[in-house]
């Protein structure tokens, strides 16, 4: 029997609620596996700002490179929007990022086959399904570029003064771009083969940078089909012919953008996980896609099976559990099969639904019988 630490952070609004079901379903995997969770529980986000001035307490940081594994729940809220950048909510992400060394961001857009009708898209468009892996580099880029203010003395052409100008700098070297592929590479072998870079390579050199370190690290990979797409064509092909993607690789910024695209093609981002990793050996953090959604927080009907399904995803990348992770998917598929759904996946307005800790219980109960 193994004994896991887990670091969890409810962070704001639902946060608290989808991270008491998903450690729910870990305790239930735990009693059938012979393994054991401990939780430690930390502030971060907008919880840490009011209870401690900051967003990311230290002693947060510490404790959660101390762990095996960090759950985070989600941080934000217009409670905290007037704040600073740097003093806001998203800042925690960001420093969490950074100081765990998680620049590999894993998104999964899976269209259930129960949830196809929720699809925004034409039934005709995901018949075949919808399964997406986007692999988003997360601690370089023009997020962590140097960035600005200052007031310009020049003019426009037509002699209007500039006033002040902002500048955000997008930077990347060839040892960030390589450990990106390398994950998107692995990734791809483990699937259909298949690896999409998405860039901006007509306009920008970094992108530029970009295909040339693809062009050396893909002869390592014979086996995976690779090519290159301008984001703005990704984003219409996305939305136009969702099956012709397996893996997508893709920058900071790209990546952002890009996996809430996909995300909204399967109907609900309420049904999407996410993990962050960085180096093997070090924790990686889970977290659902989905914000704080603070207009229901507190009311018991928010979607937990995001977050359960990170916690799948953390029992296979970072505890080294697989078989587990994949009766976790497998239970939320049951359930979804037989018909239950929170509100935010109903078929139709005005159609029962469950709370957060009913369907909860529905998947404890499915994995209970695999």
């Amino acid at each position: 029997m193994t004994k896991y630490k887990i670091t969890v952070i409810p962070g704001d609004g639902i946060g608290p609620e989808v991270t008491e079901s998903a450690c729910e379903v870990l305790k239930a995997v735990g009693r059938k596996s012979g393994h054991s969770f401990a939780y430690t529980e930390v502030a971060a986000g907008g919880a840490a700002i009011d209870s401690c001035g900051m967003p990311l307490p230290k002693e947060t940081l510490r404790l959660a490179k101390e762990s095996d594994a960090v759950l985070l729940g989600a941080v934000g809220g217009p409670k905290w929007d007037n704040l600073p950048g740097d003093a806001r909510p998203e800042a925690a992400l960001l420093g969490l990022r950074k100081g765990l060394g998680l620049f590999a961001n894993l998104r999964l857009a899976v269209l259930f086959p129960e949830l196809r009708d929720a699809s925004p898209l034409r039934p005709d468009l995901v018949k075949d399904g919808v399964d997406i892996l986007i692999v988003r580099e997360l601690t370089g880029g023009i997020y962590f570029g140097k960035r600005g203010r200052e007031k310009k003395v020049e003019k426009l052409e037509d002699g209007t003064p500039k006033g002040v100008e902002a500048f955000d700098v997008e930077c990347y070297c060839e040892a960030e771009i390589e450990r990106i592929l390398r994950v998107g590479y692995n990734s791809a072998m483990q699937r259909n083969k298949h690896l999409t870079v998405v860039d901006k390579a007509n306009i920008l050199e970094t992108s530029r940078l970009w295909r040339s370190v693809t062009e050396k690290i893909s002869k390592e990979y014979p086996e995976v089909e690779t090519d290159f797409m301008y984001v703005d064509n990704a984003s219409m092909q996305l939305v136009r012919c969702p099956k012709q993607f397996d893996v997508i690789v893709t920058s900071n910024m790209f990546g952002d953008i890009l996996s809430d695209e996909a995300g909204m093609i399967t109907g609900s981002i309420g049904m999407l996980p996410s993990a962050s990793l960085g180096v093997p050996g070090t924790p990686g953090m889970y977290e659902p896609v989905h914000g704080s959604a603070p207009d229901i927080a507190g009311k018991g009907i928010a979607n937990p099976l995001a977050t359960i399904l990170s916690a799948a995803m953390m029992l296979r990348y970072s505890l080294g559990l697989p078989r587990e992770g994949a009766k976790v998917e497998q239970a939320v598929s049951e359930v979804l099969a037989k018909g239950f759904r929170t509100a935010d996946i109903v078929e139709n307005r005005g159609d029962s639904f469950l709370g957060t800790k009913e369907i909860t219980e529905k998947v404890i109960d499915e994995y209970e019988k695999l």
